[in-house]
């Protein structure tokens, strides 16, 4: 049995916004496919008539400085970001991240848009973003628009992207100042290519020996990928000592909603192990920072 009908290449983003807005049956966007694939094949998505093939896009594959921004097209493959100089100089937590998502053959053709577009409140790439401050370029029918990142998730593997009339284009990033770094970490059960047990990305500005500004994210720490804002509070203007460090995760402890789940772990061994990593994270991007 054929998993789809149609199979289409569009060159430009608005030939994919007719192909998704026409098409007979069912339209989905592919890039990497390394999720959807295995979905239409397990049977965990719903049919599909046509795939709408995103890598022959230029503005999607791009990878560039746009004035005061990094852009990072929705279809640039994991392994490319992880070893791209501009993605090393200013984003080192999605490096990070992007690292750790499966094996070197998944991370070869799995892209940045697909993690984000499933919509998985631990996403790796989600959660380096989401610390990092990203915005979402979303294209339509009107035109292009870009959105915090956080606007585009409404629950576990619900995404906001309106299916057959919106496409996610790319992210754009701030350019990293000086004294300004991030870091990206997480926990993972110790066989073969594991998804994480719980993962953290910090992104912070020090000035001298104060925090001056910080963004921490968690998954899974809620129904959508979770910004510790509480934490981020009680960190913000100042030193990185052990009591302002425990402050910090005694907000975020507060604050975390974390879920059990029988694949991973339990949410008070999640609660447990966030501790050593929030320490972990936040003290690697103060020092980078300095």
């Amino acid at each position: 049995m054929n998993l789809w009908q149609q199979y289409l290449r569009p060159r430009s983003i608005l030939e994919a916004i007719q192909a998704l807005s026409s098409s007979p049956g069912a339209a989905v966007p592919i890039a990497g496919g390394t999720d959807l694939l295995l979905d239409l094949q397990q049977g965990r998505h719903a049919p599909v008539h046509t795939l709408i093939d995103l890598t022959t896009i230029p503005e999607l594959t791009q990878l560039e400085l746009r004035q005061e921004t990094l852009f990072i097209g929705a279809a640039v493959p994991l392994n490319r970001i992880a070893r791209h100089p501009l993605v090393g100089g200013h984003a080192q937590a999605l490096v990070e991240a992007c690292d750790l998502v499966g094996g070197p053959q998944v991370r070869n053709v799995a892209t940045l848009g697909g993690n984000v577009a499933h919509a998985l409140p631990a996403a790796d790439g989600t959660i380096a973003l989401l610390a990092l401050d990203a915005q979402a370029e979303i294209a339509d029918s009107t035109g292009l628009r870009q959105v915090p990142l956080s606007d585009l998730f409404l629950g576990p593997g619900k995404s906001a992207l309106k299916r057959g009339e919106e496409l996610l284009v790319g992210f754009t990033l701030p350019l990293m100042e000086a004294q300004q770094a991030s870091c990206f970490k997480r926990i993972m059960r110790p066989q073969g290519v594991a998804l994480p047990i719980i993962n953290l990305a910090v992104q912070l500005s020090r000035r001298k020996n104060t925090v001056e500004d910080i963004r921490i994210a968690v998954g899974p720490g809620a129904a959508i990928p979770w910004r510790a804002v509480d934490a981020e509070q009680a960190l913000r203007g100042k030193s990185l000592d052990p009591a302002s460090r425990d402050g910090g995760l005694e907000a975020l402890l507060a604050h975390v909603g974390f879920r059990s789940s029988p694949l991973r772990a339990s949410s008070e061994y999640r609660r447990h192990l966030v501790g050593s990593l929030f320490t972990d994270t936040l003290e690697t991007a103060w020092n980078r920072a300095g």
